[in-house]
């Protein structure tokens, strides 16, 4: 679990537990700016220490692994889990260049060091002058409101007044400063992934160059690079939309707090002031608590907690509320006062003081006191619905609205990135939505509505539905194997779930995805990839029901949904699901006697990276299944291992990736992949599947078969198992995209070992991949 978000809402309310995730935001920070200092001498000392090298790059090796970025929610992405992972990767290659004793003087000052210098002083550095302004203005509010509720209500009336204007108005300035803290807080907090990992990467670009000994190594290295540079950009446009969607929100807070409060158990909560009775003749004395109370049960809990002693919270009391009366000022030397009675001690009724007249009687009215006043809190929350529909003009308006886009902007930049004017946008939705006019309208020829407007209204339209069109219904269920499980997974569960949407969202979904499938075959012209529309459309389609930071932090999960449907479109929409998929798409966990899997990363490591790996499986089975005319290009280093057999290399600029479609400039893998024919191609492939160097041993393998021993003829040994049959007696989920997931009882072709210790190679369903040798049996 991760760090908790700050709920905008809750700088209002200021609960210790508020207080409590935000001294766990600022010790993340500390921590992060720590490790950027220690980052900082390690890479100085790297480039000084020329004498003393390996020992430098150990130390900077240490500092990169022992750090891990937190991260905000409940799971990350796939990106933002390869980000976190790069710096352990940075790690390994950086051990791998201990060997190397000789090195030229390295200038990384303008690649690592400024700009982590400048993220640590501008930065954290703003976040540290933040903190202390939040601490000196809660000091500030808390010290005079204090002063302010102990005035005697028995003062002139204008002196009261005078007195109350001046606390309401520096509350709301403490109220606007939590909120610029809170926000800052949670953005350096993403921000600090790609900010910190970019230096760390640019260098190792740098270091590339002056190693001419780890010129293979930095080969091997460039499909990790490009993976992480383009889960960088992913994670980098999700922020920039998760950040303006935060500040929309806040903005919507800031405005109106009482309209957006969280939906909570707790019918009432806030601070209180508590009459404390002392032995005469000490009087007695008024202590602050966060207090809450439910309606339903009648449970009224406090806890004192005071902000300036460091916020730390006492012990809490919880009793059962009988009844609640407002104290009048002629009873009492202090205002906004009601009595509680508890049913432990009747007859001994407990003195509240709330902040304000306004704060009392919600209190009241919550605790259903006498004199309480009624007031609809809820009245606004309700969302005036749009005049949008799901019937036949809206899907009218999609289809025109679409065909306009194919037919004259499939290739404009920034398609559907691009916003048009406002006013324009609402007369074409007016135009369109209504039935008199929509038909006249002629969105094809007509040059009165630009591209982006068309492109707009569609986004309008559907940010006006009553519902979003993945409903909110199965908005939960759409993100959650968006958090976790294998590429398969997720689109086996994102297949099942459209199905389960109302008929016609799926239509319509249907008919938008496909729209959008065609846009990012287009990719190279208008630069929207999959990735990109997938920021753009993940919030127009699965919306959340409550605007939350915590909603917002998903975004991202939206994102790969989105991402998902346009990929898989031809799967998702034109076949039926799996009636099974509930229990096919589950983790596959080991019966008791299953016997454990083992890792790739034990033993002596191999220092050909798995997308090297994948990349020769492909070419492998390119050489045996297409023919020479075929020049289909092929996707990401994903695909590479989880697609249909299909040659690598193809006639598509080097670089254009087919996962997010983002055409990158990499003159190491265009010279590496041109070079991958003929006699360097055969050679790959022979490389892979030569036998590994060290035996390997298992109990699960059939006595008639023997283990290829290079000392005792192991080619031949190799040799005699090639085309063999082997089946599964354990299910297996894969965990990396090389690896092949199966069911018990599965049949695999053709297999034969792996230079993966302790892996077998096979091909099931046609796709070839890595098999934990000891979960299955030789036929």
């Amino acid at each position: 679990m991760g760090l908790q978000p700050l709920e905008f809402s809750d700088c209002y309310l200021d609960s210790p537990w508020f207080r409590e995730r935000v001294r766990a935001h600022e010790a993340e920070l500390e921590k992060t700016n720590k490790f950027i200092k220690d980052l900082l001498k390690d890479g100085k000392n790297l480039i000084a220490a020329t004498k003393n090298l390996s020992a430098a790059q150990r130390k900077f090796a240490h500092s990169l692994r022992d750090f891990k970025f937190e991260f905000i929610g409940d799971a990350e992405t796939d990106d933002e889990r390869y980000i976190d992972a790069s710096l352990h990767e940075f790690s390994n290659f950086l051990k791998n260049l201990e060997e190397q004793r000789e090195i030229l003087a390295l200038s990384v000052t303008e690649t690592l060091i400024k700009p982590l210098e400048r993220f640590r002083k501008e930065q954290l550095g703003a976040v540290k002058e933040e903190k202390k302004k939040f601490d000196k203005e809660t000091e500030k509010n808390y010290s005079l409101l204090e002063k302010h509720l102990n005035l005697s209500a028995k003062k002139k009336e204008i002196q009261l007044q005078e007195a109350d204007n001046q606390v309401e108005q520096n509350r709301k300035h403490f109220y606007e400063l939590s909120l610029e803290y809170v926000c800052k807080l949670q953005e350096i907090q993403e921000r600090k992934k790609f900010e910190c990992v970019e230096p760390v990467l640019s260098f190792f670009q740098g270091l590339f160059t002056f190693y001419h000994q780890g010129y293979e190594l930095a080969k091997d290295f460039s499909h990790y690079k490009m993976a992480l540079q383009i889960n960088i950009q992913n994670t980098r446009n999700r922020f920039e939309g998760t950040r303006s969607e935060v500040e929309e929100l806040m903005n919507k807070i800031r405005r109106n707090p009482q309209e957006h409060k969280r939906a909570n158990h707790n019918t009432m909560e806030g601070y209180l002031y508590v009459q404390e009775k002392r032995p005469a003749p000490f009087g007695s004395s008024w202590v602050k608590h966060y207090c809450t109370y439910r309606k339903e049960t009648k449970k009224f809990t406090m806890i004192p907690f005071e902000h300036r002693s460091g916020g730390k919270a006492g012990d809490g009391e919880l009793f059962i509320l009988t009844y609640c009366t407002k104290r009048n000022v002629d009873t009492i030397d202090r205002r906004f006062c009601f009595d509680l009675e508890s049913s432990d001690r009747p007859g001994a009724p407990v003195t509240m003081q709330a902040f304000s007249e306004e704060d009392r009687k919600l209190w009241m009215e919550a605790l259903d006191g006498k004199e309480a006043l009624f007031i609809n809190l809820n009245k606004a929350n309700a969302k005036q619905e749009g005049s949008a529909q799901l019937d036949k003009i809206g899907f009218t308006l999609i289809k025109k609205c679409i065909s306009a886009v194919e037919t004259r902007g499939i290739n404009d930049q920034g398609l559907y990135r691009v916003v048009g004017v406002s006013s324009k946008v609402q007369r074409l939705l007016s135009l369109l939505m209504d039935a008199k006019t929509c038909n006249e309208v002629d969105l094809e020829n007509s040059v009165d509505w630009e591209v982006k407007t068309i492109t707009s209204a569609m986004k309008q339209y559907l940010r006006s539905l009553p519902e979003p069109l993945m409903t909110y219904e199965l908005h939960g269920e759409f993100i959650i194997p968006a958090k976790s499980g294998s590429p398969e997974s997720r689109v086996n569960a994102v297949h099942f779930l459209v199905h389960k949407l109302p008929e016609k969202n799926k239509e319509m979904l249907d008919i938008l995805v496909k729209h959008l499938a065609n846009v990012s075959k287009h990719a190279k012209r208008n630069l929207m990839t999959v990735a990109n529309l997938g920021v753009v459309f993940g919030p127009t389609l699965m919306r959340p029901q409550e605007e939350t930071v915590a909603a917002i932090m998903d975004l991202k999960f939206q994102n790969i949904v989105v991402e998902i449907l346009i990929e898989n479109h031809e799967k998702i929409f034109k076949t039926l699901p799996d009636v099974t998929f509930p229990e096919s798409i589950s983790m596959s966990v080991s019966p008791p006697n299953a016997p454990p899997r083992q890792s790739r990363r034990q033993g002596q490591r191999i220092k050909r990276p798995l997308a090297v790996y994948n990349l020769c499986l492909e070419l492998d089975d390119a050489d045996s299944h297409s023919s020479p005319k075929d020049d289909t290009p092929t996707g990401s280093m994903d695909s590479l291992s989880s697609q249909s057999p299909t040659p690598v290399l193809s006639s598509s600029p080097p670089g254009l990736l087919d996962r997010n479609h983002l055409i990158m400039d990499s003159r190491d893998l265009a010279d590496w992949t041109t070079n991958l024919s003929g006699q360097s191609r055969s050679s790959m492939v022979s490389w892979m599947n030569t036998p590994c160097t060290n035996p390997v041993a298992t109990n699960t393998v059939p006595s008639d078969f023997s283990f290829p021993n290079p000392s005792t003829g192991g080619d031949r040994a190799v040799e005699s198992i090639a085309h063999r049959k082997a089946r599964a007696v354990y299910p297996c989920e894969a965990e990396h995209s090389s690896e092949l997931s199966f069911q018990t009882g599965a049949i695999f072709e053709d297999v034969q070992f792996s230079r993966e210790p302790g892996w077998l190679e096979g091909t099931l369903n046609g796709k070839r991949g890595l098999i934990p040798q000891n979960y299955v049996q030789f036929l």
